[in-house]
């Protein structure tokens, strides 16, 4: 089989068995077939360089870098924007044939691929919100099963301390077979806070020495995590073409269902990155927290709470801060308070 003539090659990646779909420049089909994980890059080998496309999912930057260490011009695509290029039946090749059609698209937008740093360090946030997860779990368990004894703890900040001060109080008044459990969970909930407190440690010496995390802290609500992760997953502002779209890119933005001139819209969208998503939104109600004390310093914000919910206001400061943010990595500019 010749490959000279092949231009795009559309990849639909799996655990073991890739679909590849390879077209030439008019769009005549030349290779549709599955392929062995340890058969891609052989694969691949026999190709002249052309364009990839790939959907943004599980491995997908792994295989991007792979296939551009090869020389081929690799497009990662977010799989919402690949689905409306599937035809009728849902299968491995109908997708790969959609992912071929979508790459070619002028308008299609892509998904920068990460490098192997990049990844690493967003790998330790992913890792740090598994251990909150897991210690979260462990809090509501303790305080449930001190409910069943009678124990009532407040939730929050400090459940966990008063929970476990009450754990303390109560011990000998406990039966026998719950003092393992419990001491298993407290233990556990130790291990974890520490394992955190490490994560926070380097995180927070990343931000130190990288000069765009340093620069991002600078505005109102962004903390050593919240910079971190926009440095991490961002890499290059330039990617976006503007404030808005980044802000769009993270789901900040409003659901729109315009039509017929009419122009309507509706809550965010909630599309991009949730994890960047929620550390502004968090951080948005510290600045609230900060405007109800000192409303003169923030006198936008003062104005907006008396007309709307705080919920409402805290999204609002986070797709401010997000385009900040992309103008501060943009322009490589540390944040200056506007004059009041």
């Amino acid at each position: 089989m010749t490959f000279e003539k092949i231009t795009v090659v559309g990849l639909d990646l799996a655990k073991n068995v890739f679909q590849v779909h390879a077209i030439d420049d008019v769009g005549n089909v030349i290779v549709r077939r599955q392929l062995r994980r340890n058969q891609l890059l052989h694969f691949f080998e026999q190709l002249p360089p052309c364009l990839v496309g790939m959907e943004a999912c599980s491995t997908s930057h792994y295989w991007a870098r792979e296939l551009g260490a090869l020389g081929f011009d690799v497009k990662l695509m977010p799989p919402v924007y690949v689905k409306p290029y599937v035809k009728r039946g849902k299968n491995d090749a109908a997708d790969a044939e959609a992912i071929c059609e979508a790459v070619t698209r002028p308008t299609m937008r892509f998904v920068p691929v990460k490098n192997c740093e990049r990844q690493a360090l967003l790998m330790q946030h992913k890792t740090r919100d598994l251990f909150v997860r897991q210690r979260t779990a462990l809090i509501n368990a303790l305080r449930g099963h001190l409910a069943e004894f009678g124990i009532i703890t407040p939730q929050g900040k400090f459940g966990l301390k008063a929970a476990l001060e009450a754990l303390h109080v109560a011990k000998d008044h406990l039966p026998e077979p719950s003092w393992q459990p419990f001491k298993h969970i407290q233990m556990q909930l130790e291990e974890l806070s520490n394992k955190i407190a490490e994560l926070d440690r380097t995180i927070m010496q990343w931000c130190r020495d990288q000069g765009a995390a340093r620069r991002l802290m600078t505005i109102p609500g962004v903390g050593f995590l919240t910079a971190a992760a926009i440095a991490a997953s961002v890499g290059n502002a330039e990617e976006f073409k503007s404030a808005r779209q980044f802000a769009a890119w993270l789901g900040l933005t409003p659901r729109q269902n315009s039509s017929g001139g009419k122009e309507r819209l509706g809550r965010i969208s909630k599309q991009g990155d949730r994890t960047i998503r929620r550390l502004l939104v968090v951080g948005a109600t510290a600045v609230i927290r900060r405007a109800r004390i000192d409303a003169p310093s923030f006198p936008w914000i003062a104005k907006l709470l008396q007309r709307k919910p705080a919920r409402m206001v805290s999204v609002a400061i986070a797709n401010k801060t997000a385009r900040v943010a992309w103008a501060l990595l943009r322009r490589e500019e540390t944040y200056r308070h506007a004059a009041v």
